[in-house]
Order: structure tokens, then C-alpha cells, then sequence
């Protein structure tokens, strides 16, 4: 049979999903373990969440540094040798740290889980922060810095979350070299203790498991003594606004990096659904207005994007693009143009369902595998979200009417409430 190239092919738009429920456990300490099984292959990730991030940060910098340096060295185990026991196993490990919280990521065959919860559970309880280790990791982060900020779209990055939330907030706190530098062992050391030790935390498992692999995890995990004192966390507030632009001149660059935006919500807040449609119609997807006028027609930039990042106490709403230094001024005219667009005229119909369209594809092609399952499931695990959060999405998404659009860009999008900085020059 012939295609026909000159027609679309045919498709069925997305109305609802269907996700495999979460078994959710208390180990015999009361660490909380979620299970999301699905049985596609024998791999698994064990996942063990704390609240560890820079939010709980007496010292800056050293929540990063301490996850990162819990696989540098044990009592029992050399840096060189928990990298050869892990790659014995085919696993993979991984530390991380953000804002709000912490994890110790493990990927295994299932089969090897036996094997693998013992070093999980010395990296917890017996991390010895051996100096050398900790000088080679703040070198190589010292020089990724330097090179970062030498780059006008990272530091524009730092200064528009800076100009938001201020830079000794959590959420506003950037990794400056010279916190990297002034940065002690004891510093590294007193925040494992104070914050990680001992700690409350929730582990997320994903993947083909079943009873067998909880009872081995609650044998191992479970039985670790757990403290229950209230950790004190951030305790600062949030800097007045200032909305006057931002512009941190660099002579010798022939780019500007643009970032435009505000403080926004969480995803509990009412109108979570609805601005993040407006956000997709504006700038969210490769066939955004922003793209179609800063990229397509202007031949500005070769991408233009916004997005709502969200944490777990706040989020923001953010514009970001580079430019040729002498667009950088037209740039910003046609974005609050779009803006404007939003606020005065109704969206099509049709494009609002490609939108919704595209945005239920995305969410459903983010489900693929367990672990793309359960990091959405973190969502409702971690942050606190009601139960339905994920299988009443789409619905939510295809509920936003032009008329919400016009209102949302009208209350959250007004040109003096949104934050302007710029890195290079105008």
C-alpha cells in the first residue's frame, strides 16, 4: 500500500491513564518504604530519600559535599573499593542533593539485592569523610564552577534565583567558589551528623520486586536505630521584591542570556492546572508562541523557553533564551508582546487542543519505564500530594478553557511583577 504523505496520520487523543498502585510498608524501625512493582525486567532502584537538602544548611555547601563524599569511604571499605564492589554487581550508584532534599540511589539486578543492602547500609551508618577524598572532590567542583560562571546562561541562571528568592535562601542558594573554598571537613562532617545520621527517611522501590526483596530490605534497612528529635531546618525570610532589572555587563560577550520571570506556587495550589497550560501555549513546547516569534520568525535565538519549576515550600515561573547582545532589547519588547497576546485575545481552539494534546502525550511518555513511574510518584510521596494527583492529570489539563488562559496571564504574567535579568548587555 501507497502512503499517503500529503495527509497526517491518524491518532487518538489521550483522555485518562492507568498506573500501577503503590504498596506502601513501614520497616520495623518506621521508615516508610513504597513500593511501585512492575514486573518488566529483573532490574530494580532502591531509592532512599531523606530530608537533607540546603534547606537544613548551617554551613553553605555542605549538604552537597556530604552526600556526595558517603561513597568516598567507610569503616569497612577504601573509595577504590566500594567502586569495584558496586561494579562487581553490575550496579549503579547514585548521591544527590537539591534544595529540599537528599537521596542514595541504588540500580541492581534484583538477584543482587542481597549483596548490594550491605554496602548501602555501611555508606549510611559508617562514612569516615576521608580528607584527601574530600580535597579531590572540592578541586573538581572548584573548576566546574570557575568554567560555569565564566558561561552567561549559568550565571544568569544564579542571579535571576538570587533576585527571586535571595541568595541565602534555599531555593535562591547557588554553589559559589568561594563557599567551595572555605569549606572544612568538620563543616562536611557536622552536617551528616546533625542532619543525616540516624535520620528519618523514605525509601522508594521500583521495578521487579516483591515481598522477598522488602523482608530483605527490613532486615538490613530496617534495622537501623532511627532518632526522633525535630530537625530544624531554614528559618529565614523571603527578601522584599524588587522589581527593578538586573544587568550584569559583560564587554567582551556577543550574547545576552535573558531571564524573565516571578515567584509563583507549589502544585497543591488552585490554579496549578490552568497556568501551566498558559505556561505550554507561551513557551513550553518546541511549537510555543515564544518559539514561533524569537526563534521561527525573528531568527533571534535558536530556542526560547519557559517553565514552572516547583519545590516543596514554592516555585517560580521563568523566560529563558540567549541572544545576539544587540537583539536583547527587541527580545524582551516581543515577549511581553506574547505576553500581552495572552492577556487580550482568546487562544484558538485548535491550538489549545494541540497543546493539551501534546502535554498528554508528554505526561504519558514520561511513564515508560518503573523508574519514570515512580519519580512521578514522588510527587504525591514527598511533597504531600492528595492521591489523585497523577491519575486525574490529564483530565485537569483538559479542562483549562481560553478564558482561564486570558486570567492566569492576567494575575500571574503583568508586566511589573515580572523580574528582568540580564547577562552580557542590551
Amino acid at each position: 500500500m501507497t502512503l499517503d504523505r500529503t495527509q497526517s496520520p491518524a491518532f487518538q487523543a489521550i483522555h485518562e491513564i492507568h498506573l500501577p498502585l503503590v504498596q506502601s510498608h513501614r520497616l520495623d524501625n518506621g521508615i516508610p518504604l513504597h513500593l511501585i512493582a512492575v514486573d518488566q525486567q529483573p532490574v530494580l532502584r532502591l531509592e532512599c530519600m531523606f530530608d537533607a537538602g540546603t534547606w537544613y544548611e548551617q554551613v553553605p555547601s555542605s549538604a552537597f559535599f556530604a552526600m556526595k563524599m558517603l561513597s568516598e569511604g567507610t569503616t569497612s571499605r577504601s573509595s577504590a573499593q566500594i567502586s569495584e564492589y558496586v561494579d562487581r554487581y553490575g550496579a549503579f550508584l547514585e548521591l544527590n542533593s537539591g534544595p529540599d532534599r537528599a537521596s542514595i540511589v541504588v540500580h541492581c539486578l534484583t538477584k543482587f539485592l542481597p549483596d548490594v543492602l550491605p554496602l548501602l547500609r555501611d555508606i549510611l551508618n559508617e562514612p569516615t569523610f576521608p580528607q584527601k577524598e574530600l580535597d579531590d572532590l572540592r578541586n573538581i567542583t572548584l573548576q566546574n564552577l570557575r568554567v560555569n560562571y565564566e558561561k552567561n546562561a549559568y550565571l544568569a541562571g544564579v542571579l535571576f534565583r538570587e533576585k527571586l528568592f535571595g541568595a541565602d535562601h534555599p531555593y535562591g542558594r547557588s554553589q559559589r567558589p568561594e563557599a567551595v573554598e572555605q569549606l572544612t571537613r568538620e563543616g562536611v562532617v557536622g552536617f551528616y551528623e546533625r542532619v543525616i545520621r540516624n535520620r528519618q527517611f523514605q525509601i522508594i522501590l521500583a521495578g521487579q520486586a516483591t515481598e522477598n526483596e522488602i523482608l530483605l530490605i527490613n532486615r538490613s534497612l530496617g534495622q537501623l536505630p532511627i532518632r526522633t528529635d525535630n530537625l530544624p531546618g531554614f528559618a529565614g525570610n523571603l527578601p522584599v521584591d524588587n522589581e527593578l532589572p538586573l544587568l550584569a555587563e559583560k564587554p567582551d560577550s556577543v550574547q545576552s542570556s535573558i531571564r524573565l520571570g516571578r515567584r509563583l506556587f507549589t502544585r497543591s495550589h488552585p490554579d496549578f492546572f490552568r497556568m501551566l497550560v498558559t505556561n505550554e501555549v507561551l513557551g513550553g513546547y518546541f511549537g510555543s508562541r515564544l518559539m514561533k516569534n524569537i526563534r521561527e520568525e525573528k531568527g533571534f535565538t535558536y530556542g526560547i523557553s519557559s517553565n514552572m519549576p516547583s519545590f516543596r515550600r514554592d516555585g517560580y515561573f521563568l523566560i529563558g533564551t540567549d541572544v545576539n547582545k544587540e537583539n536583547t532589547q527587541e527580545t524582551l519588547d516581543e515577549i511581553r508582546k506574547e505576553i500581552h497576546v495572552l492577556q487580550t485575545e482568546l487562544v484558538s481552539e485548535d491550538e489549545l487542543e494541540t497543546v493539551k494534546n501534546y502535554m498528554a502525550g508528554e505526561f504519558v511518555g514520561s511513564l515508560n519505564t518503573p523508574f519514570e513511574i515512580a519519580d512521578r510518584y514522588k510527587v504525591i510521596l514527598l511533597d504531600g500530594m492528595s492521591a489523585d494527583f497523577l491519575t486525574t492529570y490529564i483530565q485537569k489539563l483538559r479542562a483549562v478553557t481560553p478564558t482561564d488562559i486570558i486570567v492566569m496571564a492576567t494575575r500571574y504574567l503583568a508586566d511589573g511583577s515580572l523580574n528582568e535579568v540580564v547577562v552580557g548587555g542590551k
